[in-house]
């Protein structure tokens, strides 16, 4: 296993309670957009042991031609030792990066596609939005889904910069009941593609709505590896 260590090179506050924290990109470290990492604090690897609580799961909130990896995070005011240190980290300090791969890859040739997420999930989707405004090729639409109670919505700028490109929806709401509305009506678009972000029990009703609407599993990418994702379609089945 290789592990890349850099710097924190800006921290961007997104909403009040989330930050991006933008990275130097290391010799030979490469991505591609959908990709998750292992993100990691001085120390973590000091002992015999790697200390898991000062390593955290992370999407890359950036696409390769940013040239910064982009770790988007919610800090709030209690959390974990982890979001603790990394509140108070600034530019320059170091950080280490390992285990990088994607399991939602921007997949083309297919009528529509939805992204459905949760809070700071967008972060994952970021980038297939920013490839979609490069190449819409094989693509007729772009439908982006997001829940946040919190109202504070992420990348504004993002959306902004494309009102009135009519190929790329954007809809933000603030509660679970309302946002479950809109999956099963956007479930009946049978040929759709959808790709769901978020804690396990939000991708198990996402999943329980969509089979519910016809929506086949291969019509469904989730940011798991292949045993996690056939685990969340076994337990549907068995329910």
């Amino acid at each position: 296993m290789q592990i890349y260590w850099t710097t924190i090179e800006e921290i961007i506050e997104e909403t009040p309670q989330v930050k991006t924290y933008l990275l130097k990109v290391p010799e030979g470290f490469t991505w591609e957009e959908g990709a998750h990492t292992h993100f990691a604090l001085e120390g973590f690897n000091a002992g015999e042991k790697p200390n898991r609580s000062l390593i955290r799961h992370m999407s890359i909130s950036t696409l390769p031609n940013e040239n910064y990896i982009g770790i988007t995070t919610r800090i709030k005011e209690q959390c974990s030792e982890f979001k603790s240190i990394l509140r108070n980290m600034e530019r320059g300090e170091k950080v280490a990066i390992f285990k990088t791969s994607s399991n939602v890859p921007f997949k083309r040739h297919v009528p529509n596609v939805y992204l459905l997420s949760s809070g700071v999930g967008l972060a994952t989707f970021r980038p297939l939005i920013l490839q979609y405004l490069e190449d819409q090729t094989g693509i007729e639409k772009l439908h982006s889904l997001n829940v946040d109670s919190t109202k504070d919505y992420l990348y504004p700028n993002v959306f902004e910069s494309v009102e009135g490109h009519h190929q790329l929806i954007s809809e933000f709401v603030d509660n679970r009941a309302y946002y479950y509305e809109r999956v099963k009506q956007l479930a009946e678009d049978r040929d759709g593609l959808f790709y769901i972000v978020g804690s396990d029990p939000f991708l198990e009703q996402n999943i329980e709505i969509l089979r519910a609407a016809g929506i086949a599993p291969d019509q469904m990418m989730l940011d798991k590896h292949p045993h996690q994702r056939e685990a969340f379609f076994t337990q549907e089945e068995m329910a």
